[in-house]
């Protein structure tokens, strides 16, 4: 179905007008369609995964060691959702926050312009979650022999929990915070009330 704005409604999660190829680090979260649990279960506090959830966990790696420009950091695959910090490091970005740096002003405008409508740029947050989202969605569906059957859930609605979700860490503590959130994530997956 064609994409109509007067009937789906559909806001982005992003901030206006923000460069997410710029240095820096991301919190990513993808929750599975409908919060299926398809990656595994917990046991004892530990995540188990099946097939599905190492192939998740194999594909995050190798969102590294196709991309020089970013690291990762901590990140947890869950029965239902995964959880992820990646380090842009963009030698063109450094010091910038908000701001386009002055040397690249064209060449960023025109950047920001061809992502705003839908266009991937190579090193975003958007397209490296779009291409991590598809590589694990496709081998998945081969596995399973379901092919164009949905993996992760869209991303539009009115809640987080039901779509992905990408915040930009502001400081060292969020960085901590963040990183102790995701390591503790498995063991507190019985108390966590959107994991039913």
């Amino acid at each position: 179905m064609t994409f109509n704005p007067e009937i789906h409604h559909r806001r982005s999660i992003r901030l206006k007008n923000y460069n997410y190829t710029q240095s820096g680090y991301y919190f990513i979260t993808l929750c599975t369609k409908d919060r299926q649990h398809l990656f595994g279960e917990i046991v004892n506090g530990k995540m188990i995964y099946n097939t599905s959830g190492e192939i998740v966990h194999d594909e995050w790696l190798k969102t590294a060691e196709i991309r020089d420009s970013i690291e990762l950091d901590e990140s947890v695959v869950m029965p239902n959702h995964f959880h992820g910090i990646i380090k842009i490091n963009n030698p063109d970005m450094v010091g910038a926050r908000r701001a386009v740096p002055l040397q690249n002003t064209e060449q960023q405008s025109a950047r920001q312009k061809t992502e705003q409508f839908g266009k991937p740029v190579s090193g975003s947050i958007p397209t490296i979650v779009r291409s991590f989202k598809s590589a694990v969605t496709k081998k998945i569906n081969e596995i399973r022999k379901t092919l164009g059957l949905y993996v992760w859930q869209k991303n539009y609605g009115i809640s987080h929990a039901f779509r992905h979700y990408e915040h930009i860490i502001r400081n060292e503590n969020e960085l901590y915070r963040i990183r102790t959130y995701i390591k503790d994530n498995p063991k507190n997956w019985e108390t966590d009330k959107e994991n039913v």
